[in-house]
């Protein structure tokens, strides 16, 4: 028989890491990564939130954000309010590109 405290032991475990869609970006971790891994994190973060405001275009909307610097970037990320004015911003670029 399989003791019902076994699970138990191992949870513990996954908390020592944030899970991929905690809210903040932590930058000295970010530090230790090399550059392109920088923006992969960034831009997984990023498409998470544009996904759940403009699904349709979150894609694009975010390789556009993705072109500015990553401390930008952190800042859109950790200010919800920040983020949905650029998302606006990025909204109207592509309404005008497509015209």
């Amino acid at each position: 028989q399989v003791s019902p405290a076994a699970p138990m032991a191992r949870a513990p475990a996954p908390v020592a890491r944030p899970p991929p869609s905690s809210q903040s970006i932590d930058p000295a971790r970010l530090a230790t990564l090399p550059p392109d891994q920088q923006k992969n994190l960034l831009g997984e973060k990023l498409f998470s939130r544009i996904n759940e405001m403009r699904p349709e275009s979150a894609a694009k909307i975010t390789g556009m954000l993705l072109e500015m610097d990553n401390s930008e970037i952190i800042n859109l990320l950790d200010s919800p309010e920040l983020l949905r004015n650029k998302v606006g911003e990025a909204v109207a670029v592509l309404k005008e590109h497509n015209q």
